[in-house]
């Protein structure tokens, strides 16, 4: 889609075209010009002189296409044109060694860090096990102790770090970085995540909810390539939601769009901890199937319900159904406000595949409006636990690249405060 100039500026419609160039570059990696024309709706002179100043910025390398690998993604003009002149078209995608990016993301009971170059390549990568109880502070100090050993482990020198994300379950101020209520980590209520991480790394930081960057992560990496509109949804101890409009992702006035979890499907249900009774969370979130199948199974835990309900288990397959049917309900409302392409279950119920995508696909059939039903495809998300951290990279390297500021550290080569 075409973006044209309204009240704002030529500048500010420049940047947002220079954007719309990132997001072609992220999300399909290697890309020609002729075809981030078409993928955008700019013009070819328009996307011409944005790449100019990206790769006058360092930011872009181009090499030309080895054998026509990517031959079904070119336009019928870059086709025509190769059998004309028998040379690939040449293909743009982020320049590695312009710098690397950070991901940190949290969830409940782990931290995950990562490390990669601008091109997407990941250099280094862990996760631990951590406290939910803890303090953000204290899950700050580990955090940041695991980025240290990610970056020896990669080779990489701190003063090459252009920017870091940071990933966190529950609702997150876009303006100040201030985390929301979040019973998930009742630690980081409050604390101004962004500052506290940027003071400590001295490079500039975005904080975002997880299922945003989760949607993010899918959208760049995994199976949500290719999509401009999708929904993408994490279960895990909590529901989120995050949303994927006209290409870019929408996090609502305050920073609450998203919060799926907290949608009204029983009005009778269980009080939930946001106080209200009955919400999506009570019925369908990875914690209350497991809370009901303890009644039967004893102690049991999230991984074992998905082998039990993987082996037959009649008990853990009919929890789970019954939560993607519920799912598939609350979601209808999505389909027909936002009528996405894709809808992206992920999270930690991901693994059991068809048994609770079955059960979506058939409610949003029964309660959608059929069309948005029929243009939404539902798949399961690709990245697992992975999604969050993967978004946080994704993030970092589209916003450097949007604004270009390669920070330089304060202290290079020096240790993390």
């Amino acid at each position: 889609m075409r973006v044209e100039r309204s009240d704002g500026s030529l500048a500010s419609l420049r940047r947002l075209n220079r954007q719309r160039v990132i997001d072609a570059l992220r999300t399909h990696g290697s890309i020609s010009r002729a075809e981030i024309a078409r993928r955008t709706g700019l013009s070819r002179s328009t996307v011409s002189s944005l790449v100019a100043d990206l790769q006058a910025d360092g930011l872009l390398a181009e090499r030309a296409e080895p054998g026509g690998a990517h031959g079904d993604e070119r336009s019928g003009d870059e086709r025509s044109a190769r059998g004309r002149s028998g040379r690939p078209p040449i293909l743009l995608s982020f320049e590695a060694s312009a710098g690397v990016a950070l991901g940190i993301g949290f969830d409940h009971d782990h931290v995950r860090v990562a490390v990669a170059d601008l091109s997407s390549a990941i250099l280094a990568e862990r996760a631990v096990l951590i406290d939910t109880d803890h303090e953000a502070r204290e899950g700050l100090d580990v955090a940041l102790a695991m980025v240290e050993e990610a970056l020896a482990e990669a080779g990489v020198d701190r003063s090459r770090v252009i920017g870091a994300g940071l990933g966190l379950p529950g609702p997150v101020d876009q303006i100040d970085g201030v985390i929301g209520s979040s019973a998930i980590l009742p630690g980081w209520v409050g604390v101004a995540a962004e500052e506290e991480l940027r003071l400590r790394l001295d490079v500039p930081v975005t904080v975002d909810n997880d299922a945003n960057l989760g949607a993010l992560g899918e959208l760049a990496y995994g199976a949500g390539r290719g999509a401009t509109d999708m929904v993408y949804i994490k279960i895990t101890s909590g529901i989120g939601a995050g949303l994927i409009l006209d290409g870019r992702l929408y996090r609502g006035w305050g920073g609450m769009a998203g919060e799926f979890g907290h949608v009204l499907v029983a009005g009778d249900g269980v009080v939930c901890r946001c106080g209200n009774r009955g919400c999506l969370e009570t019925a369908a979130s990875a914690t209350a199937l497991v809370e009901l199948l303890r009644r039967s199974h004893g102690d049991i835990m999230v991984a074992q319900m998905i082998a039990l309900a993987k082996d037959g288990d009649l008990r853990a397959r009919r929890v789970i159904a019954d939560a993607g049917r519920v799912v598939g309900v609350a979601a209808a409302g999505l389909l027909n406000v936002l009528n996405p392409q894709r809808l992206v279950i992920g999270g930690d119920l991901a693994p059991v595949g068809d048994l609770l995508l079955d059960e979506v696909r058939e409610a949003l059939r029964r309660t959608a409006l059929p069309t948005a039903a029929d243009q939404a495809t539902v798949v399961a998300g690709e990245l697992g636990e992975r999604a969050e951290v993967l978004g946080a990279l994704a993030g970092v390297v589209g916003a450097s690249a949007q604004s270009n500021t390669f920070h330089t550290p304060t202290h290079p080569g020096g240790g993390f405060a």
